[in-house]
């Protein structure tokens, strides 16, 4: 297979976030040279930009061991799957007027920046299978982490007949198949956590039918611990926010809290972001920081691409697999 794409960017991506965009891929692919997995964390609105066109086959391609991320990219994956046809794109949604976007209000189309999510067709659809899911858990004592009941859904076949998309494009299909970890924190924050809520004060589910945050973060300290070596694992970020601070402090956590110094760092770092440094802001704040905080050591490859992660990101996968 000729590496065309891999080729355009290493002749042309010679300087600033461009440059920048290259080390960091090329570090990457040393990460799985050395025999280090990697984590990759997504913030934003990544599942409805559509990234699973490119990070389905990363995951399929072994290039990605662990995923962290919001509960908004975690459902909009599955949205994207099963009503993407609906979908309603606004290329100058800068100029919607409040009326504007009350009509899309009225017509049931949330919006995220210039694509609205059609509540019926993607979200309500979605939630009668999870309902039933929790149901079954609930009746029969069990109890699963939010990533997992979409797991049973989609591994199920149920779904099938629904798909509005090459099922290929979808990543948490591509990661269901593989049973790869994935870690969602804060997912409340999420159209299915708000779902979820709303049954519980109706006392038609119980709370603990879903694994929490702190159990989320139990999960991840045993799978660093049992997946680090000596080498430690790689995070690669993808935005800011929850998704990529809830995980990176597994580490300090097991060294300074847990007492279990022999555990490496991580062994490398790099964040997609347009997230300006300014007084406090953790998402700008620039990898160095991390090292005071003991989740990066001073030799620790050290990357920042400063640049919209529906450009970026895509690009760094393509050269990590060679296209």
């Amino acid at each position: 297979m000729e590496k065309t794409i891999s080729k355009f960017i290493e002749k042309h991506f010679k300087h600033f976030n461009a440059a920048s965009l290259v080390d960091a891929a090329v570090a990457y692919n040393q990460q799985i040279v050395n025999g280090n997995k990697m984590m990759i964390t997504l913030a934003g609105a990544m599942s409805t930009a559509e990234l699973g066109k490119s990070l389905a086959e990363m995951i399929r391609k072994d290039k990605v061991d662990i995923i962290s991320c919001t509960g908004a990219n975690l459902e909009e994956d599955v949205f994207n799957l099963v009503a993407h046809k609906h979908y309603k794109r606004i290329p100058n949604y800068r100029e919607l007027s409040p009326d504007q976007e009350n009509d899309l209000l009225k017509n049931h189309f949330n919006r995220v920046t210039d694509t609205c999510i059609p509540e019926e067709e993607a979200m309500r659809k979605i939630e009668k299978h999870l309902v039933d899911r929790w149901k079954a858990a609930e009746s029969s004592g069990e109890r699963y982490f939010p990533h997992q009941y979409f797991y049973q859904i989609l591994k199920s076949g149920e779904l099938e007949e629904k798909y509005q998309i090459d099922p290929k494009d979808s990543w948490l299909l591509a990661a269901a198949e593989k049973d790869l970890p994935i870690v969602v924190p804060g997912w409340e924050d999420s159209t299915c956590g708000n779902f979820f809520a709303s049954h519980c004060i109706q006392k038609v589910l119980s709370p603990a039918t879903m694994k929490s945050g702190i159990e989320y973060m139990i999960e991840l300290s045993n799978w660093y611990e049992n997946n680090c070596g000596e080498g430690g694992i790689g995070f690669f970020q993808i935005g800011g926010g929850i998704a990529g601070d809830f995980p990176i402090c597994v580490v300090p956590m097991l060294h300074q809290d847990l007492g279990k110094d022999n555990i490496p760092v991580w062994s490398y770092f790099c964040q997609i972001s347009d997230s300006t440094t300014s007084y406090g802001s953790y998402s700008g704040a620039v990898p160095n920081e991390k090292i005071t905080w003991g989740k990066l050591a001073t030799d620790t490859p050290r990357f920042i691409i400063e640049s919209d992660a529906t450009i970026a990101a895509p690009l760094i996968f393509a050269y990590i697999l060679g296209y």
